[in-house]
């Protein structure tokens, strides 16, 4: 048995409770388009019943946006003026406010706002290049994201600056007007020209609030990640610690909301933080750090009575070494501490030990046993013969409508590359699926 297995005791334990249910399986397949395929780069998939969105960079790495109904398996398709680059950072957020319009932003990494919004409700056809949302600090652009507000609003955020550089907004919708405002008259964070936040979130939990995770970087080196941090908030405006301090925005480095003081070096990366709660509803974030051994190891940070609480998941004996600029593939991923079915449950992968999801403790939040994945039978397999591809999914930002089912986007590409154009040979177009998944 590997050393691995036999630290974290990742026997083969029963887990009846994790598999009374059937395995989702794929109900049926419908092809959208071919799409590019040398390099990665999100997509964004939206359903509102009896609506479909599926928004896109094609087979000439033009921003497409296509779209159907349920009932129909006919697509019909839209193309932007825009042509994405080499830059792993451009991905898709799509988005409809509550009068039924789609808003779409995308194909941003330190560039001016790129944002359209439709003219005639539920019509992609109608998209409209607009050159600004508020006109304030949208000339370096980075990590969109649509969101819905504590009272159903449209909230869109994104990060001002660069890598090292840069402080977080958000803007609210108002469907009557048809105008965007600063949800808060500050930036949420503030690098202080020396730093930037990535963030996880925000995330609605059981408990009501609004949860926010972050690490803050120096430089645009990934290894000089630090201080894992949270925040929370009932209504997005007013944020504060875990145990209730109040935090005066825009929230700086030293201003309290620091829980993990992992310094640069120490194994934290962003992109890495996963929120979860406990079987009491209780917020949990996961990560990962190196140990005094110098191996990388996952850890979940648990608030319990009134304070933070640390847990070494599993003992892993490897390091990932990881460092640079640009889009990187991820060695490690700690997935979210999940509850259901009375258990608790956390996916992970790891670039020696492969994947799988492990039996929490719901005590000391340890990994025990190894559960059986309820994985979607065939959809991870590689079609396409060219070296190097992989598959990528996007799940549904919707619902379908249907109870027990799901959408889910599959196509294939090869892996980040720095956000370098790759030179020689490149692989052929992959076929853009759709998946109906049942449970």
């Amino acid at each position: 048995m590997k050393p691995f297995l036999t630290a974290c005791l990742l026997a083969a334990m029963p887990a009846a409770a994790l598999t009374e249910k059937p395995a989702p399986r794929v109900a049926a397949t419908l092809d959208i388009a071919p799409v590019w395929s040398a390099h990665p780069v999100g997509f964004a998939l939206l359903t509102h019943a009896p609506w479909q969105f599926v928004a896109y960079y094609d087979d000439e790495r033009r921003m497409t946006v296509a779209w159907r109904k349920l009932d129909q398996p006919e697509w019909r398709f839209h193309t932007l003026p825009i042509t994405t680059g080499w830059d792993s950072h451009n991905y898709i957020a799509l988005a409809l406010d509550q009068g039924g319009h789609l808003h779409l932003s995308g194909d941003m990494h330190c560039t001016p706002l790129r944002y359209f919004r439709s003219v005639k409700p539920f019509d992609p056809s109608t998209f409209e290049r607009l050159d600004h949302m508020t006109g304030d600090l949208e000339n370096r652009t980075t990590y969109p994201r649509f969101i819905d507000g504590p009272d159903g609003e449209l909230i869109f955020t994104y990060r001002d600056g660069g890598s090292g550089n840069g402080n977080q907004i958000f803007n609210r919708y108002d469907p009557s007007s048809r105008a965007w405002t600063r949800l808060i008259n500050t930036p949420l964070t503030d690098g202080e020209g020396k730093r930037n936040a990535y963030f996880h979130g925000p995330v609605k939990g059981p408990d009501g609030w609004f949860h926010l995770a972050w690490v803050w970087r120096e430089t645009p080196d990934a290894s000089t990640n630090h201080d894992l941090s949270h925040a929370r908030s009932r209504d997005l405006r007013h944020w504060e610690t875990a145990a209730g301090k109040p935090l005066k925005l825009p929230i700086r480095l030293n201003d309290g909301a620091i829980i993990d003081p992992v310094p640069t070096g120490g194994g934290l990366i962003n992109g890495n933080s996963a929120i979860g709660f406990d079987h009491l509803g209780r917020v949990a974030i996961s990560y990962h750090k190196h140990d005094q051994r110098g191996h990388t190891q996952p850890w979940t940070a648990r608030f319990t009575d009134g304070k933070w609480t640390f847990h070494q998941i599993a003992d892993w004996p490897a390091r990932w070494e990881f460092g640079g600029n640009g889009s990187i593939p991820f060695g490690i991923h700690i997935g979210a501490l999940t509850a259901g079915n009375g258990s608790l449950t956390q996916a992970w992968s790891h670039f020696q030990f492969g994947r799988g999801i492990w039996t929490i403790d719901p005590d000391t939040l340890r990994a025990t046993g190894s559960a059986k994945h309820r994985s979607i039978s065939g959809i991870g397999r590689v079609e396409g013969s060219f070296p190097g591809l992989q598959v990528k999914s996007q799940s549904d930002s919707g619902q379908s409508g249907t109870p027990g089912l799901t959408y889910q986007l599959r196509w294939e590409t090869l892996g980040a590359n720095r956000d370098k154009p790759r030179t020689g040979e490149l692989p052929p177009p992959s076929m853009l699926r759709l998946l109906t998944i049942r449970e």
